[in-house]
């Protein structure tokens, strides 16, 4: 299967309190984020497409010539910030003809390269097929509700939607195949409700929209809920951090 990764990484890291995007932050001295899940992404998917904002092109260019794999990483710009779901499709003609996409957070620092092989491995290059890796989070900001093996909905606290306690959530990691995903966006795009408190078109609604299609939506089972932080807040900076100081062997692997 012919593999390529999308991160979404238009973040200004302004609630980080930084001068910078955040996918440039530092988890370690000299490690970014960007550094972490080049490492990680490169080592399983043919190619890296990362979709950064307008005023991120020059220091995130300077960053992948700086680093290694630059001839296997490429950037798509988001002109505004529309969601995720709009980031993800700004990389299209670099992923048209990938038989599957791994779409990763561009914060999702901690997502170890075992959970990524396994969801690679998991999907297969299945025709209409999304993995999603899940665990069980005492507080889920998104919660993923199966029913009868079927995605039946899916729960944002950011959109004012109550998410159970001890509910699924993901670790930011998606898998994806490719052919119809980019015209079954657009159709459902036309008229999906944008969110009641952002006013967004958010994507992870579209993934029971397609199961509700046809397409199979696979949960992987995983382990640790470390995988499942993002790096949102100056405390979350600080708790990995703390965790890669922790783990000086891993820092570019983890």
């Amino acid at each position: 299967m012919k593999l390529c990764a999308v991160v979404p990484a238009a973040g200004r890291g302004s609630r980080l309190g930084l001068d910078r995007p955040k996918i440039l932050a530092e988890v370690a001295p000299g490690v970014t984020i960007l550094g972490v899940l080049s490492g990680k992404l490169l080592a399983i998917a043919g190619h890296l497409n990362i979709i950064i904002a307008p005023a991120a092109r020059a220091s995130i260019a300077a960053a992948i010539a700086a680093g290694p794999g630059a001839d296997r990483i490429s950037t798509a710009v988001q002109p505004e910030p529309l969601g995720m779901g709009d980031a993800i499709f700004r990389g299209y003609d670099r992923w048209a003809r990938a038989g599957a996409i791994m779409v990763v957070w561009g914060d999702q620092v901690f997502v170890s390269e075992t959970t990524l092989s396994a969801a690679r491995d998991a999907h297969r290059g299945a025709p209409r097929t999304i993995v999603i890796p899940v665990v069980p989070l005492a507080e889920p900001y998104v919660e993923y509700v199966f029913d009868a093996g079927r995605l039946a909905a899916v729960r944002q606290t950011r959109e004012g939607e109550r998410c159970a306690p001890g509910g699924l959530g993901d670790v930011g990691t998606f898998v994806l195949s490719v052919a119809g995903l980019r015209d079954a966006w657009l159709e459902y795009s036309a008229s999906a409700a944008r969110g009641g408190a952002t006013g967004e078109l958010n994507f992870l609604p579209f993934l029971p929209w397609l199961g509700a299609r046809g397409w199979t939506v696979a949960p992987l089972p995983i382990d640790d809920p470390r995988e499942a932080r993002g790096v949102n807040t100056p405390a979350d900076l600080d708790f990995f951090r703390a965790e890669f100081s922790r783990a000086p062997a891993a820092k570019t692997r983890r």
